[in-house]
């Protein structure tokens, strides 16, 4: 692969969210360009995906957590093609999240050479429009400087 393929979101018409409860405030957060983590407000333990109750203690209180934004790839696919789009190439992770210890985020690697994704690397978080005025949050490579 060329330094020209860059890894790519899916286009915004071909990702659609469905939300409850549990979910809204992580999606109404992004809409505001803004990572949130659920942390149960009784034991503190951080949940992704986003849960009704704790699986730790069980309780259904939740703080939502304002986040850095920053991760690192804990694991990574790279993709090349999806049914109606043969030319792209997606990077799919699965992200650890440093300030929210031991939640984990699925989401999409872009603006990177495929080929220079690695476990371990840092990503910042960027969000990107998606179906019916939602935004997504998708990772690149952090900018050093």
């Amino acid at each position: 692969m060329g330094e020209d393929l860059k890894a790519q979101a899916l286009p915004a018409d071909h990702v659609r969210i469905t939300t409850d409860t549990s979910t809204e405030p992580f999606w109404q957060a992004a809409k505001e360009k803004r990572l949130v983590a659920p942390k149960c407000a009784d034991c503190g333990t951080f949940r992704l995906p986003p849960t009704p109750f704790c699986p730790e203690c069980q309780s259904t209180n939740v703080d939502w957590t304002q986040l850095s934004g920053r991760a690192t790839v804990f694991s990574f696919s790279v993709v090349h093609g999806f049914p109606g789009l043969p030319d792209i190439t997606l990077v799919p992770a699965i992200l650890d999240l440093p300030d929210a210890p031991g939640a984990r985020l699925v989401s999409n690697v872009v603006d990177v050479d495929p080929e220079k994704v690695e476990i371990g690397m840092q990503v910042e978080v960027l969000f990107s429009p998606i179906s019916d005025g939602w935004l997504l949050p998708l990772f690149r490579p952090t900018v050093r400087g």
